[in-house]
């Protein structure tokens, strides 16, 4: 398997293969192994630097025209996207299996929601960003809530993910009349790019979509460019921060991210053991556990800590490691998407046991041509703030139970980490998830549901050092337009007699 790159796209057209034409020479080469195949170079991506100012050019013309165009004509778009997304979803699932090393059954599952994106964004989302008329708000005076689109929108993707969550935002700010360049993460170009062959054929206005692969070098300049009015990005925390520091004092930008988690799912005494498993192991294991909405951390309670630690030891046993395309058995997870992960993987699990955790199933690399791992489970007998183990987000398969008598230690064990994106809780009890609902720091709060798995008619975002206030799913609509205040009369009557401290 090789996948062909077409090179960056503005203007209406991808560049020559490789980005480059002529005698023109690559800055730098971004090369991509495939994660369940050491021996299998997939692309080879030439970086040409001189391509920023033309998608930034691009994508600033492209808005001058795409601002004016009306909601239907921009709605026809969405909808040739959607078919072309349909026609082009195998495609899109084998691309993303090969680089992410995800599972084909589940990267067909995230081809196959881009199309349903389009209903969603069309059905929920443009309700919340409706022009709309409150009459005399002041005597013989209607006021108007009035949305603008931002201006030319950078939209940062990233590997777990590399279509369909990019293509939230992506779909988010065209529909309000904003063009976008969309830089996916480096592990993920081609798949990115199959996403961005449907706008194509979808025949947008040229400059309204931009696409562009690159480096940091790449993501800096246009952070910092002021014709970018708006930046999402979905990843981790750190490199968020390093967004908000490039941006700096520039608060002509908004900045919209989702950021890394370290997610709770909560065992109550009275929870339903044999439909929590299944959900749990989802949870943590799914994805090689390279979900923001990983859970990371179990809260068992006391009674229940002893049978269901057992019985999730011995399905998570159970879990088939494979190659995610030429399995010999579908497997539930495929490789870790690199090394540099592996590695900060592993380098996880070995703060956790130098402050006092204990192995309940031990971490393991497979005896396989990739960076391929069992999944691992923790024990700790307390979590506390002071230890780093249950600060650190972790991006792997793992999970770390930890054991409590009150609910209220619970949420306290949910509430310890810097994070703020996932939780969920187990149990039969109303009372006791109104609780969690209320008191536990998290932008989502789920009930005898997994943390993984959202809704795209619900928010998707975090609090504390997991977002800034700005939801995606379909709320990401709001962060892609400003609102006018605008009071209008017909009735021309004022004098200069009603003007009272005039001379006569």
């Amino acid at each position: 398997m090789q996948l062909t790159l077409r090179g960056d796209y503005f203007n209406g057209k991808f560049t020559a293969p490789n980005g480059l034409t002529g005698s023109e020479k690559s800055d730098e080469e971004i090369r991509r192994i495939c994660p369940g195949d050491l021996d299998l170079t997939l692309w080879r991506a030439q970086i040409n630097y001189e391509n920023i100012e033309k998608v930034l050019e691009s994508s600033n013309n492209g808005f001058k025209a795409w601002r004016l165009t009306g909601l239907n004509e921009r709605l026809d778009c969405l909808k040739r996207f959607k078919e072309e997304a349909i026609k082009r979803k195998d495609e899109m699932a084998l691309a993303i299996a090969w680089e992410t090393g995800k599972p084909l059954w589940e990267a067909k599952t995230e081809a196959g929601a881009i199309a349903g994106k389009v209903d969603v964004t069309i059905s929920d989302s443009l309700e919340r960003v409706k022009n709309r008329t409150i009459s005399q708000v002041l005597p013989d005076i209607d006021g108007h809530f009035v949305f603008k689109p931002l201006g030319p929108c950078l939209v940062i993707g990233p590997f777990n993910f590399p279509c369909h969550l990019a293509n939230t935002q992506l779909l988010a700010a065209i529909v309000t009349g904003n063009s976008v360049i969309f830089k996916p993460s480096e592990k993920t170009i081609a798949s990115s790019q199959i996403l961005m062959e449907c706008f194509d054929a979808a025949g947008f206005p040229p400059g309204v979509v931009n696409f562009i692969n690159g480096t940091v070098h790449t993501t800096q300049t246009m952070l910092k460019d002021p014709r970018i009015k708006g930046i999402f990005f979905t990843g981790s925390h750190f490199v968020g921060t390093k967004i908000l520091e490039a941006v700096g004092t520039d608060v002509t930008k908004l900045v919209a991210l989702e950021m890394g988690g370290k997610n709770t799912s909560i065992i109550h005494k009275d929870a339903d053991i044999e439909h929590a498993l299944p959900e749990l192991l989802r949870a943590c294991f799914l994805s090689c556990g390279q979900r923001c909405t990983s859970t990371s951390v179990i809260p068992v309670h006391r009674s229940r800590e002893q049978e269901f630690v057992d019985h999730f030891k011995a399905i998570s046993e159970r879990v088939i490691v494979d190659h995610p395309v030429n399995y010999s058995i579908e497997p539930f997870m495929g490789p870790i998407i690199d090394e540099q992960a592996l590695t900060k993987y592993e380098s996880s699990l070995k703060l956790g046991l130098d402050n006092g955790a204990t192995e309940i199933l031990a971490h393991r690399r497979l005896d396989m041509n990739g960076h391929y791992l069992a999944p691992s489970i923790f024990h700790i007998s307390e979590s506390k703030k002071s230890n780093p183990y249950t600060q650190e987000e972790i991006f792997g398969p793992h999970c770390t139970f930890v054991p409590y008598d009150e609910i209220e230690e619970a949420i306290e064990i949910a509430n310890i980490s810097d994070y703020g994106l996932a939780a969920s809780v187990f149990t039969q009890d109303k009372n006791i998830y109104q609780t969690c609902l209320r008191d536990i720091d998290a932008g989502i709060i789920n009930l005898n549901r997994s943390t993984v798995g959202a809704s795209a008619r619900l928010p998707f975002g975090g609090v504390k050092n997991s977002g800034n206030h700005h939801p995606a799913a379909v709320s990401m609509i709001d962060a892609t337009v400003h609102l006018i205040s605008s009071l209008e009369t017909m009735d021309n009557s004022s004098t200069l007699d009603s003007v009272k401290g005039l001379k006569n």
